[in-house]
């Protein structure tokens, strides 16, 4: 399904204000980048049930200590995702490959599952995500070629409608015995890299809504719900960094709501469709204003 034309004018527009103050501010967005990282290993891991908190996630990162025992695994967990989402920020951009691919793994995992890590399910090696089973293992490496394959040759689709696609392929085909949730997210992030587009975070209070764009993806091919959630996702986070951009003086949606004389949950209404230049840093919603 195709996102709508005014969805995709906005982006444009963002997008080209983007491309125009971001020259000669690289150190600022690099900043912006990297305190996004925790916020972005936070969320992912939540979404696969992690039981750390974003507090909890930044001192593991900045090795620091935290108050109540964690289990080596979510320590791993967060470290190793980080360590992933840093390489692919420094890195320059290549086409996505089978071998790029592996090393994602063999990076998210290394330290935590050495007999899974690097490499797609073998032989009897079944997966299920909710009432959805996997594809055999036998017919894994074919079905990546093909999603690959198809991305990279589809110059005509809209860029969001297609990495959309490429997600649900991929999280559909389950590749491995583990972390492919979060290698698909990273995937999604590679991809916008490449389309010289800011990282996008898709978070645990969102949690609900991107499992439903799975479940219509997979029951009528509905890939509608996906795209939005990236659309939204993508014009908040060009939404964020255009207000530092500006040097914008960024206040609470609370204190927003209140020098309108609106009611709170009107503007937080507006900000979650993305109508209004909102975003949120450490989850909550701010905006700048001149």
């Amino acid at each position: 399904m195709a996102l709508a034309v005014n969805i995709r004018n906005r982006i444009k527009i963002l997008k080209k204000e983007y491309d125009r103050l971001r020259l000669g501010k690289e150190s600022l967005l690099r900043i912006i980048d990297e305190a996004e990282i925790p916020e972005s290993v936070y969320n992912s891991n939540a979404i696969e049930n992690s039981t750390l908190t974003l507090k909890e996630t930044e001192k593991i990162l900045l090795e620091m200590e935290v108050s109540r025992d964690i289990s080596l695994r979510e320590v791993f967990e967060a470290k190793n995702l980080a360590r992933v989402i840093n390489y692919i920020q420094g890195k320059p951009f290549e086409p996505l490959t089978e071998a790029m691919l592996l090393l994602f793994h063999n990076m998210l995992l290394g330290n935590i599952d050495e007999a899974i890590v690097g490499r797609f399910r073998k032989k009897h090696e079944y997966v299920r995500v909710g009432t959805h089973i996997a594809p055999s293992p036998e017919h894994i490496e074919r079905m990546i070629k093909q999603i690959f394959l198809a991305y990279s040759s589809d110059h005509e689709t809209y860029f969001l409608e297609k990495i959309a696609k490429f997600h649900l392929d991929f999280e559909t085909i389950h590749p491995f015995n583990d972390g492919n949730g979060r290698i698909g997210r990273v995937l999604v992030n590679y991809q916008l890299f490449g389309l010289e587009f800011p990282e996008i975070i898709i978070r645990d209070k969102e949690k609900k809504e991107y499992y439903r764009a799975f479940d219509q993806y997979r029951d009528d091919k509905n890939t509608k719900s996906m795209e939005m959630l990236f659309a939204c996702a993508l014009a908040e986070s060009l939404h964020k960094r255009l207000a530092y951009l500006r040097s914008e003086t960024i206040i609470t949606l609370t204190e927003y709501a209140g020098k309108l004389g609106k009611p709170v949950p009107t503007v937080l209404n507006a900000a979650k469709r993305q109508t209004i230049p909102a975003f949120r840093e450490k989850g909550i919603w701010k905006i700048g204003i001149k």
